[in-house]
C-alpha cells in the first residue's frame, strides 16, 4: 500500500494496540485505496506499545493528528482499534451533534461502552453474511459502524449457514478466549506465569487474578463490581458483549445461542464447542456439507483437527469434522478454530469496502 493516487482519508485511533497493529496489516494487504493513512493521538485505552509507523501512502512524513484535530480534519474513514478514554472528539458531541460525513467503524467495542455511550444508532455489520444490514444502509443515516466481535462473526456464520439448510432448534457455544482478548498485559502475565512455573517461581497475577498457564478459567480472579452486575472483570464484560451483539444480530433468524467464554492459556485465537439441536435428525456429514463453503473450511476425520494455532494469520473459520450426539439423534458437535484478531480487522475493513461507493470521496 505504497500508492499515493488513492481516494479516500483515513485515520486509526488506537493503532499502536493489538488490533490496530492488525488492522493496519490487512489494510496494506488489501490494498485499500487510502491516500493518506494517520495515527489520531487520542486518550486511548489501548496499553502501550512500540507505536508502529506511520503509513502515508504517497511516501512524505505526515505526522499524527491529535483527536481535536481529526474532528476538524477532512477523514472519509475513522477506526477505533481500542476504547478511548474519553468521548473522541472526531465523533462529534456527546448528544448525537457534530461531524456527520466521517465514517466511523468500531472494532473494539467502544460503541457500547463509556465514554462513548450509544447516543446515536451504531449499525452491527458483518458484511460477508448474506442479509446484513449494512446493504440497507444509505447516505444521510449516521455513519457509525460496529464491526461485530470475532466471536459473534464466527457463531453467526455458522448458525447462518446451518439455518439455511436445516431448521434448528437451539444453540449452545462454548468460547475459548484466548489472552490477547485482554491485551498485551495479558500475554505479558501469560508468558511470564509459564516460565516463572517451569522454575518453581511465583507467578504474577495481577491480571488474571489467578494461574492461566497450564490451566482454564471460567472468570479472572481480579473482579469490580458495578452497576446492576454483581461481577464483573475483564472475561464477563467480553461475554456480555458477544450475547449483546448475537441477540442484536441473530434475533429473528435463528434461535439465540446460549454462551458461555472460558479463559484459555493460548495467546491468540479463538476455539469453540458449538452444540446444535435440530428440529429432525441430520447426518454429520451432510451437516459439515452444508457448513463448507466460503471463508468455512470443515475437515475430515482423516486429517488433523483444526486448532487455535493453527488458525493464526488467517481469516478463515476452521471447523472440525461434524459430530453427533450419542444421547440425542437430534444433537450435532461442531469444534472451530479463528484468529480473533485477523477476523476482526478483516470485518472491519470489509465494512469500509462495502461503503466505498456510498460516501463522497
Amino acid at each position: 500500500m505504497k500508492s499515493g493516487t488513492g481516494e479516500f482519508r483515513g485515520a486509526v485511533m488506537g493503532a499502536s494496540s493489538l488490533l490496530g497493529k492488525e488492522l493496519l496489516t490487512v489494510l496494506e494487504d488489501r490494498q485499500f485505496p487510502f491516500s493518506q493513512l494517520l495515527k489520531i493521538e487520542a486518550n486511548d485505552a489501548g496499553e502501550a506499545e512500540p507505536e508502529p509507523p506511520i503509513l502515508d501512502l504517497s511516501e512524505q512524513a505526515y505526522p499524527s493528528i491529535s483527536d481535536e484535530e481529526a474532528s476538524r480534519a477532512d477523514l472519509d474513514f475513522v477506526f477505533l482499534a481500542a476504547r478511548p478514554r474519553q468521548w473522541p472528539a472526531v465523533l462529534g458531541h456527546a448528544d448525537g451533534s457534530g461531524p456527520s460525513r466521517t465514517v466511523v467503524i468500531d472494532l473494539a467495542g467502544a460503541a457500547g461502552a463509556e465514554p462513548v455511550a450509544p447516543a446515536r444508532d451504531w449499525l452491527l455489520s458483518i458484511p460477508s453474511l448474506q442479509g446484513d444490514r449494512l446493504g440497507d444502509w444509505v447516505t444521510g443515516q449516521p455513519p457509525l459502524f460496529r464491526s461485530a466481535h470475532p466471536a459473534v462473526i464466527v457463531i453467526s456464520s455458522l448458525l447462518v449457514r446451518l439455518a439455511a439448510h436445516f431448521p434448528l432448534e437451539s444453540a449452545v457455544a462454548q468460547v475459548y478466549s484466548p489472552a490477547s482478548e485482554i491485551g498485551p498485559s495479558a500475554i505479558e502475565e501469560l508468558q511470564k506465569q509459564t516460565v516463572d512455573l517451569l522454575r518453581f517461581q511465583k507467578i504474577p497475577t495481577a491480571t488474571f487474578g489467578a494461574q492461566l498457564a497450564f490451566n482454564l478459567l471460567p472468570r479472572l480472579g481480579r473482579a469490580r463490581r458495578g452497576g446492576s452486575a454483581p461481577y464483573r472483570d475483564a472475561l464477563t464484560d467480553l461475554e456480555a458483549r458477544i450475547r449483546s451483539e448475537l441477540r442484536q444480530y441473530l434475533e429473528g433468524r435463528v434461535p439465540l445461542p446460549a454462551v458461555r467464554l472460558v479463559q484459555a492459556p493460548v495467546f491468540y485465537s479463538l476455539a469453540f464447542s458449538l452444540y446444535v439441536e435440530m428440529a429432525e435428525p441430520a447426518k454429520p456429514e451432510a451437516v459439515g456439507a452444508a457448513l463448507a463453503g466460503d471463508r468455512i473450511h470443515v475437515r475430515r476425520f482423516s486429517g488433523q483437527a483444526p486448532s487455535p494455532v493453527e488458525a493464526t494469520e488467517t481469516s478463515d473459520i476452521l471447523v472440525d469434522a461434524v459430530t453427533s450426539e450419542s444421547a440425542n439423534p437430534a444433537g450435532l458437535w461442531i469444534w472451530a478454530a479463528a484468529d480473533n484478531l485477523r477476523l476482526a480487522a478483516v470485518n472491519a475493513v470489509e465494512i469500509a469496502e462495502s461503503l466505498r461507493g456510498r460516501i463522497r470521496p
